[in-house]
């Protein structure tokens, strides 16, 4: 079965590493800077770490670590 939110979350993270990163909401913001292991934009928006990862919440959370895998094997 397709998992949705992680196919969302890779798609984003996309969007974002190639420049698409001003076009996303506050949430999918958070979410590709912890996939994208980029602390800079966390603070640029004024969050720590900690508050990204309460924002995103449990489910997005979840899928970061293998959105961060499947991207690092696209490179």
């Amino acid at each position: 079965m397709p998992d949705h939110v992680l196919e969302q979350i890779v798609s984003k993270s996309r969007d974002a590493r190639g420049g698409g990163f001003s076009a996303l909401s506050t949430g999918e913001k958070l979410v590709t800077a912890l996939v994208l292991n980029r602390a800079d934009w966390l603070a640029d928006m004024g969050y720590t770490m900690a508050e990204a990862i309460d924002r995103v919440g449990p489910g997005w959370l979840a899928r970061v670590h293998d959105a961060a895998v499947i991207l690092a094997e696209e490179d």
